[in-house]
């Protein structure tokens, strides 16, 4: 069930869909079950959770009314909820994988194996994720740089800076701030898709957008960066322009460039496995969703693919619906079928 499914069933109070997620409401600091009777809270004011531990583990408290911890959650994964719960008691402590196995009653490769199955990453990278948002919340209830990082678990600034950045999309200080005062430049040129825009951070491309005006282009990145500070200079960005127009003409430049994006553990597996499809050739949601272990998280794959910020650079184009056809595409689907028919010609 992808995030506008899990929505749906909120809004409609979808009984069926309890035992499935739970969703908490950042204004109420409440977590409940899809059915429960409580006042329909705003979609942009709710976070969606696999598990009612994963919820606590944000801070959030279990509903009265609808008691969602109670909600019958499949047998099946009382193994993976088990390492969930010791990973969140324990975070600060970096448990090993052997050590979850233990907990849980499983072998390490067992354990492994469902963890990716039911949540879409691995208990390392799970922790990993898990530490980092509690820096980002710290540093936003005003905690300095320093104390924030050894109470999420990091045993020096120098883990900080490795671990938590690749969530935050920029440094520890900046995301501070609220992103306010971090200097993005941008340059905008023509391209076989159209109008393309790159923008960068110092220390790599933070997005990639493609559209019909120069207007559109710049309005989307202000929508995307409204506190930072833009700058447009297409002759600094010229070489980034010039490797991602070639992109855009089907092209498969030898230079690479650094990025700067904010991701999730799962869209950061999902976005690396769409770099490995050969060029010219496409691979279909589910074939990607199994590939990371996720038999039935292709729809998963799909919202991954929604949210790469830096299109070309990461080849979300070459993801097909299975039957081949070409699904939803950011940019436009008449776009990614003009791109793939270019990359096909230049195989």
């Amino acid at each position: 069930m992808n995030m506008n499914a899990q929505w749906e069933a909120v809004l409609k109070r979808d009984a069926g869909a309890d035992g499935h997620f739970v969703y908490a409401v950042r204004s109420t600091g409440i977590y409940c079950r899809p059915s429960c009777a409580s006042r329909k809270p705003r979609k942009n004011n709710v976070l969606i959770f696999k598990f009612p531990e994963m919820a606590e583990a944000r801070g959030f408290r279990p509903c009265l009314r609808c008691a969602p911890q109670d909600a019958g959650y499949d047998p099946r994964l009382d193994k993976v909820r088990k390492a969930v719960r010791y990973i969140e008691e324990h975070a600060d402590e970096s448990p090993t994988l052997a050590e979850l196995g233990r907990c849980a009653g499983v072998s390490p490769h067992h354990l492994q194996r469902s963890f990716k199955r039911a949540l879409g990453v691995s208990p390392r990278q799970y922790l990993e994720s898990l530490k980092a948002q509690k820096y980002k919340d710290l540093l936003k209830n005003g905690r300095d740089l320093a104390g924030a990082g050894y109470e999420a678990g990091y045993g020096s600034s120098r883990g900080v800076y490795e671990g938590a950045s690749r969530y935050l999309g920029m440094t520890p200080g900046a995301y501070k701030k609220g992103g306010a005062g971090v200097s993005i430049r941008y340059g905008i040129a023509k391209c076989a898709l159209g109008r393309l825009l790159v923008a960068a951070t110092e220390k790599g491309v933070c997005r990639v957008s493609i559209a019909d005006t120069v207007g559109e282009l710049i309005t989307d990145l202000k929508n995307e960066y409204p506190y930072s500070n833009l700058s447009r200079n297409d002759d600094q960005l010229k070489e980034y322009l010039s490797i991602v127009a070639r992109l855009a003409e089907g092209e498969t430049p030898s230079e690479s460039l650094p990025l700067d994006v904010r991701a999730s553990a799962f869209q950061c597996r999902v976005w690396e496995r769409l770099k490995e499809i050969p060029h010219g050739k496409t691979m279909t949601y589910k074939d990607i969703a199994e590939d990371l272990g996720l038999p039935k998280g292709a729809r998963a794959v799909g919202s991954a693919c929604a949210k790469n910020p830096v299109a070309l650079l990461v080849p979300c184009h070459r993801a097909v619906r299975a039957d081949g056809s070409l699904a939803g595409y950011r940019w436009g689907v008449e776009r990614k079928r003009k791109l793939l028919d270019m990359e096909k010609k230049r195989k």
